[in-house]
């Protein structure tokens, strides 16, 4: 299975939600990185992703994005294949 990274903040719904349907979809450890603790992490995640929200996946080397993304990548049948290093 391939590695699991999200930008996330203590306090934050979504990234509640992501992780839950990770971990519903068999990923045992995902490494956080919270931009709540740390201003210059913010601005790495935004310099990565485009992005100023959390949270920020990437599976691998791919970003999905965020929570919607990720939801919309399972409904269409393609986050297993990606978490499992076939896509």
């Amino acid at each position: 299975m391939k590695p699991v990274l999200m930008y996330s903040t203590a306090v934050c719904p979504y990234c509640q939600r992501a992780e839950q349907l990770l971990r519903a979809r068999g990923v045992s450890e995902i490494e956080k990185i919270r931009i709540d603790l740390d201003p210059a992490v913010r601005d790495d995640m935004m310099q990565r992703t485009g992005r100023r929200t959390v949270p920020q996946i990437y599976i691998g080397d791919t970003h999905v994005g965020g929570c919607d993304d990720l939801i919309a990548l399972d409904q269409a049948g393609k986050l297993l294949p990606l978490l499992a290093g076939e896509a």
